[in-house]
């Protein structure tokens, strides 16, 4: 990890805590229409087909590459099903356009803002998420993510894990793969990219590892397949600026 010059990091989940953000501004809203829901649930649906289509468009299929878009189109795809109809004529347009950019509104997690300003006076930091670029950089106003640079799918018009997002950010940086490391709550983003030839940083994050075993998810020098494993960004900058 000595050679490497720039982090690369993903977003939801890894840096913020997508979660507990969603689902408080989704009961919010309910209780200011008397709805009792399951909003935890509704979160979980709308993120886990966001992470479908972002994954089905990645392999090369067709649909938004803006995930405002995609967003609004699978919240009004949820409001329309027999599970949530209940909610959907009670949320008015504008309604449905505000509660559509709580994912601009994500609060990082409580490492996050110290690891990245410590981190970031050795190396460059950036983002390389699948969110496009407004909602990255309203994201890192309203959560103090001080990144160098905002790398997005929008960009490159895919997705990760298709490999021509990690590469472009690696041509953008000006530096080789080898001296980039991917930060990532999600092994299925870190073996992408160190298949590409990118160092790989495992953070473990509550509810984020889709693996049915993430504790088996370790260190090379433990037996495992990642470069460093961490629990928090600070004890990440604590390593890589001594």
């Amino acid at each position: 990890m000595k050679q490497v010059q720039a982090l690369l990091f993903d977003v939801f989940g890894t840096v913020v805590d997508w979660r507990s953000s969603v689902e408080a501004e989704l009961k919010e809203l309910g209780a200011k229409h008397g709805i009792e829901a399951d909003w935890p649930r509704f979160a979980q649906e709308w993120r886990t087909s966001y992470m479908n289509e972002t994954r089905r468009i990645a392999n090369g299929g067709e649909g938004p590459t803006n995930v405002d878009i995609m967003h609004r189109e699978i919240l009004d795809g949820l409001l329309a099903s027999p599970e949530w109809s209940f909610i959907g004529p009670r949320w008015s347009e504008e309604e449905r356009t505000e509660i559509n950019l709580v994912w601009h509104r994500l609060k990082g997690w409580s490492d996050s803002t110290p690891g990245l300003r410590e981190l970031k006076k050795k190396h460059i930091i950036a983002s390389l998420s699948n969110g496009n670029i407004r909602l990255l950089v309203d994201m890192a106003k309203y959560a103090d993510l001080p990144w160098d640079a905002v790398f997005s799918g929008e960009l490159f018009q895919t997705y990760k894990p298709n490999p021509k997002a990690y590469l472009s950010a690696v041509h953008y940086l000006g530096v080789q793969p080898e001296e980039v490391a991917m930060v990532a709550a999600h092994i299925f983003d870190l073996r992408a990219a160190a298949s590409l030839g990118l160092r790989t940083v495992y953070i473990p994050r509550p509810q984020e590892e889709a693996d049915p075993n993430p504790e088996n998810i370790k260190s090379k020098a433990n037996g495992g397949e990642v470069d460093l494993v961490v629990s928090s960004l600070t004890e990440l900058a604590d390593i890589l600026n001594r």
